[in-house]
């Protein structure tokens, strides 16, 4: 039994990862005004938040990049060269 699934739904998902990848990155791995730590706050939630930013930053480069391999690999963009 052979199960088909159609090429949209591939597209699709790969859209939304890259648009919640790209907002991820864009919104909350950066520094925004209303949200820094106020100046009397120990320095080691400070660190917490910067270690926070740089990981949505990290994880949400990581989204947009496996959402573009599943619309380039969906559109046969990302074929292999190997003979079968």
């Amino acid at each position: 039994m052979n199960l088909v699934i159609p090429p949209l739904f591939f597209y699709v998902v790969g859209a939304m990862l890259v648009l919640f990848g790209a907002w991820r990155t864009a919104w909350l791995g950066r520094r925004h005004p209303g949200r820094e730590i106020e100046t009397d706050v120990s320095e080691t939630a400070a660190a917490a938040a910067a270690k926070a930013r740089r990981r949505h930053l990290i994880f949400g480069l990581v989204w947009v990049a496996l959402g573009l391999f599943l619309i380039l690999s969906t559109a046969g963009v990302l074929r292999s060269r190997l003979p079968s």
